[in-house]
């Protein structure tokens, strides 16, 4: 069997390659443009999004490269004078963006992208599946992160989702706050903790819970969590407190009436000594379900289901859309579309996250043709991410997971609350002088 190849020039719209073609063919390919990723809006109810993906995106668009196997692919799809300029691509523009982990709002310019429109367009696809997925992810998980407080959060919704999701998943999950993943390739691929015990298979794998928490024991030390609704929650809970003692690590509930039996185990683990053994609950939560155990003795949640599907919102809903062409003079001038529903603004945009004198986020500034000013509180939110087609970012997994939390802190407090409202601050736009 031969190795998958990692370019990712297919992962990419038909419609893409046709539009190419036909700008080839009347001269305006080599245009410069200027493309941006925004959301015209946020998931209804939801007061920030986040953004992620883009230390995914930017490998990707460097990956962008058309081989033999490709080519021989688009035969049938667009001309030889396209094929030609395909099999020579390279982006070789300029992408600045808002850094992965930060907060955004309707309208924010999360990418942008400078390059003539036949290396701009054809990134269209792929910038959006992975900025729409990993964001979508990452606004849920700091949702739930937000909830939690500081209990962790462990996800673990490979199950849920398709296997290369899943991995892209835990990625986004961790930037948000997420303590771990039960995902071994993200803990291969990302760097992403991994952790896990066991599930109900092993239990039932064995004669009796006896048996099977002595097995679980014996191999992975007393500091393991046992699952202890299999049977009988207070059964099993005395049984493992038998067997490992007060050094037991935890157990898990995964059923039934979750905030009431964690206060009947915490009560009942008190009673047998084990005091510093921690509750774990999983079972379908979401944000709402986490904030609703507060009152609770738990000490970690894990989600799977609802995180992997952004937990009702699965796309942040973000497009790409031209912005910016160079006329037949040589002069950029801004472009924008109209429909109903649908209206962008034209013009480059350029963006601050205005803030008080205490440093609390005000408003989304958004100057069109040049950055707004800074009033001496406010923070610029676009940095370099490609010069010339090459990374320039050095941006990290922890790096982005600091930002979030720093970013996060910045917005005012209602920008917490999981009931409906609308986004946590204004976005307003500037137009030149």
């Amino acid at each position: 069997m031969t190795s998958r190849s990692p370019r990712t020039a297919l992962l990419t719209d038909h419609y893409e390659l046709t539009m190419l073609e036909a700008a080839l063919r009347s001269g305006a390919a080599s245009r410069r443009c200027v493309f941006e990723v925004f959301a015209r809006r946020l998931p209804e109810g939801r007061r920030y999004g986040v953004v992620a993906g883009t230390g995914r995106l930017l490998p990707a668009i460097e990956q962008f490269r058309f081989g033999d196997a490709e080519l021989e692919a688009l035969r049938a799809v667009v001309d030889e004078p396209t094929l030609a300029f395909l099999a020579d691509y390279r982006f070789d523009g300029d992408i600045v963006g808002y850094a992965e982990g930060e907060c955004y709002f309707p309208g924010s310019p999360v990418l942008v992208v400078e390059a003539d429109f036949a290396h701009g367009v054809v990134l269209e696809t792929l910038v959006l599946s992975i900025l729409n997925h990993d964001s979508a992810i990452a606004s849920a998980a700091s949702r739930m992160t937000s909830a939690a407080g500081d209990r962790p959060c462990i996800e673990m919704g490979s199950r849920r989702t398709h296997e290369e999701a899943a991995v892209a998943a835990a990625r986004a999950a961790y930037i948000a706050g997420f303590a771990t993943t039960s995902n071994l390739e993200a803990g291969r691929r990302f760097g992403v903790p991994t952790a896990g015990t066991a599930a109900h298979a092993f239990t039932l794998l064995h004669d009796d819970e006896r048996e099977a928490f002595t097995a679980q024991i014996a191999a992975l030390g007393k500091g393991t969590t046992l699952l202890v609704d299999t049977y009988d929650v207070p059964t099993a809970v005395a049984l493992a407190v038998e067997l490992a003692g007060p050094e037991l690590g935890g157990v898990r509930l995964d059923s039934g009436d979750l905030l009431v039996q964690a206060r009947e185990v915490r009560d009942q683990l008190d009673r047998l000594g084990a005091r510093d053994t921690q509750i774990i609950v999983t079972s379908d939560l979401d944000e709402h379900a986490i904030a609703a155990l507060a009152a609770g003795p738990v000490d970690r949640y894990g989600v799977g289901t609802s995180l992997v599907t952004g937990s009702g919102a699965p796309t942040a809903g973000m497009v790409y859309k031209l912005v910016s062409r160079e006329d037949a003079s040589g002069t950029m001038v801004g472009v924008a579309k109209r429909s109903k529903d649908k209206a962008s603004v034209a013009g480059r945009k350029y963006a601050l996250r205005r803030r008080s004198a205490r440093g609390t986020a005000e408003a989304e500034v958004v100057g069109i043709g040049q950055p707004p000013l800074d009033d001496g509180d406010d923070r610029e939110l676009l940095s370099p991410l490609m010069v010339a087609g090459r990374t320039v970012s050095t941006s990290t997994l922890e790096d982005a997971r600091e930002r979030h939390a720093a970013s996060l802190a910045e917005l005012p407090v209602a920008a917490l609350r999981l009931q409906r409202g609308e986004p946590a601050i204004p976005t307003t736009y500037l137009d030149p002088l």
